[in-house]
This record gives structure tokens, C-alpha cells and sequence, in this order.
């Protein structure tokens, strides 16, 4: 073997190493995320505020807390954690965990802010199955994105 072969194959050891370093392996946990995406996806079609399903929430229908966990929701939930599990890179493993706490308060906002809308005369009549859903789906997405965001050392 070479002096050259010898300095290629260090090269390639050096590639390959920093390739992984940017990398998270998912491993069964990738399975666990995207399923709890699925059940995000699903809370979207089912009944939000009032009559409106999650979709209809996402785009401006009942009221603007529960939009805002609608668009927090979709994008850090659904957007930026299928961006993820596709390119299994470390740093957005913090995006989603830190992203998915900010979505499940925004989710508990929500939630509060239909049980009280009787008193203030808004949209709703408590939290519908599609919210409650939704912010068990970020919570535990949050949960799966901290753990994977701390596994790596």
C-alpha cells in the first residue's frame, strides 16, 4: 500500500466521519415519529372550533389562537419533522424538539381558549376531538424530537 493510498483512504475515513456527525440515526423512534405525524394529519381533518375542522383552522376559521396552534402545528409538526426523518440531520432534531414544545403551548392555549369562549362570546363550544388530537400528537412528537435531539453525544 502507498503513501497515496494510504493519504485517499484517510480522506475518505474524514469524509465519511463528518458526514456522520452531522447525521441522527432514528432508528425505531423514526417509525414512532412518523406515525404521530400520520395522527397529526388526521387531527387536521377531524372537528376543531365549532363546526370547522383542522384545515379550515389552519387557513383562518375559528379564531386566531387556535390558528396559530394550527400553524405551528403543521409546520413544525408535519413540515419540518417529515424534513427531518427525510435528512436526518442533527441540528433539525432541535428545531423540531424546540419547535414542538412551542407548538404544545400554543396547543394548550388553544384548548383553554375554547373551554372560556362562552364568557367572551367567540367561535366554539370547547375543544374539538381534531385539537385535542393534535396537541397530544405534538406533545409526544415533541417528546420523540427532545430524545433524539439528546441521544446524539
Amino acid at each position: 500500500m502507498s503513501d497515496n493510498d494510504v493519504r485517499r483512504l484517510a480522506e475518505d475515513v474524514d469524509a465519511i466521519g463528518a458526514k456522520v456527525s452531522r447525521t441522527v440515526e432514528l432508528g425505531r423512534r423514526g417509525f414512532i415519529i412518523s406515525v404521530l405525524v400520520f395522527v397529526l394529519l388526521v387531527g387536521q381533518l377531524l372537528p376543531w372550533v365549532g363546526d370547522h375542522v383542522g384545515w379550515q383552522v389552519l387557513f383562518g376559521d375559528g379564531g386566531a389562537i387556535p390558528q396559530l396552534f394550527a400553524i405551528t402545528s403543521t409546520g413544525i409538526g408535519v413540515l419540518c419533522s417529515v424534513l427531518t426523518l427525510a435528512t436526518r440531520r442533527w441540528w433539525l432534531t432541535w428545531v423540531c424538539a424546540m419547535g414542538g414544545w412551542f407548538s404544545s403551548v400554543d396547543g394548550l392555549l388553544a384548548v383553554w381558549s375554547q373551554q372560556s369562549s362562552g364568557a367572551n362570546g367567540a367561535a366554539g363550544n370547547g375543544p374539538g376531538i381534531g385539537m385535542i388530537i393534535a396537541l397530544a400528537a405534538i406533545i409526544l412528537l415533541a417528546a420523540n424530537w427532545m430524545r433524539t435531539a439528546f441521544s446524539r453525544t
